[in-house]
């Protein structure tokens, strides 16, 4: 199953992994999880939304990012995966 990424785990950024399944899924590894993980999983989602994306999971492994990174990364990793099937 193809797999496309964005990003880092170093500090302040984020990894983001994507690949195509049956409905959405969001899955969130943050070093703030029990701050800022519903945040950031509804940050996604609603990402999601705005580009009409369905069928996609999405790993979201953060160190601390900001919203703008982990949309610009979640962006990237889309765009990477739509190209790959081209």
């Amino acid at each position: 199953m193809k797999e496309s990424q964005a990003g880092s785990v170093e500090s302040c950024d984020c990894r983001i992994t994507v690949r195509k399944q049956q409905g959405n899924t969001v899955e969130v590894k943050s070093i703030v999880y029990e701050l800022y993980g519903d945040h950031i999983k509804k940050l996604i989602l609603d990402t999601l939304e705005r580009q009409n994306i369905k069928d996609i999971y999405v790993l979201c492994e953060d160190k601390g990012a900001v919203d703008f990174v982990i949309v610009s990364r979640l962006v990237t990793a889309l765009k990477r995966l739509e190209n790959s099937d081209e």
